[in-house]
């Protein structure tokens, strides 16, 4: 007989609208936005992301009785930035950023979870510019997230979570290494995302305990490691890896979670833990029964 994992009373476990095919603001092939509140409350969740600005309501109030009467609150909102290119596009990103920061302050969230600019396009596999930064535009990416980091916290009070992500400049175990070198813990956590960080060459333990100051959220997903194989090889883009399955139901990938999660605990801190599992786009009815099996997988790992 097997002894049950010890509770993980630090990690808030949650879902996002990513789990159910959600990468765009409006889309077609996308599960409507009040279908997937009422299925991510379904299948045993408590948070939230906001996902892609717009798909949910973009009124506080509308958004908070929403998700009120679901039994749902929002740990995070996301945005994408291309801080690499410096001062001219501050601007630009500031109103992006804003926007999204005021909605996640008002409905109640703590953070913003900052992803990096594709180098190329995730949709067509366009390559936009060249995969690896020259020093410049690595000093600009770590003085202007710092930037971000300050004004978010200032004006918002929101903390800034940056994600490492494929076909991002902030991709493997060595360019993570690298760009939380370069800045200031005060501003700047990390949100390791165990799927993209597998996808990339990593090892999530390793990362939490090596990054233990810097962790300040998870996302929680998983790689097919032969599917993962093939796409590296041939080197296909992101958005069409993932069209192929790269990203995979747990527990059937890689990396286990269960020791993940027990780092995580380890760290002495509360975070919440996002599940996000790559699926764009996908069958309307595939993501509930796949988010009510992961939420099981996850209380079985000691996530209550």
């Amino acid at each position: 007989m097997t002894s049950s994992p010890p509770a993980l009373t630090r990690i808030r476990i949650g879902s996002a609208p990513d789990s159910w095919g959600v990468w765009f603001p409006e889309d077609p092939r996308q599960t409507p936005w009040v279908r997937f509140l009422d299925e991510v409350a379904d299948a045993g969740y408590e948070w939230i992301e906001l996902g892609p600005y717009g798909y949910l309501p973009t009124d506080p109030v509308r958004l908070a009785e929403e998700t009120a009467r679901r039994g749902l609150r929002v740990s995070a909102g996301t945005v994408f930035t291309g801080l690499h290119h410096g001062p001219g596009v501050w601007a630009e990103t500031w109103e992006h950023v804003s926007r999204i920061a005021a909605l996640t302050r008002a409905v109640g969230a703590a953070h913003l979870v900052v992803i990096p600019s594709f180098w190329r396009d995730d949709r067509t596999g366009e390559v936009r510019e060249d995969r690896v930064l020259t020093p410049g535009q690595w000093r600009e990416l770590t003085s202007q997230t710092e930037r971000l980091g300050r004004e978010v916290r200032d004006r918002y009070g929101l903390r800034i979570v940056v994600h490492p992500h494929a076909d991002t400049h902030i991709d493997t175990p060595e360019n993570v290494a690298r760009f939380l070198d370069a800045t200031d813990p005060e501003l700047v956590s990390l949100c390791l995302d165990t799927g993209h960080y597998a996808y990339c060459g990593g090892d999530s333990v390793r990362a939490v305990e090596t990054f233990a100051e810097r962790i300040g959220y998870l996302h929680l997903k998983q790689v097919d490691p032969r599917i993962l194989a093939e796409v590296v090889a041939q080197e296909v883009p992101f958005g069409p890896a993932v069209a192929r399955g790269v990203m995979c139901e747990p527990p059937s990938g890689v990396p286990d979670l269960e020791p993940v999660l027990a780092a995580a605990q380890r760290l002495g801190v509360e975070l919440f833990a996002i599940v996000e599992q790559d699926m764009y786009p996908c069958p309307p009815d595939r993501p509930l029964p796949i988010a009510r099996r992961t939420r099981a997988y996850l209380r079985s790992c000691g996530a209550r």
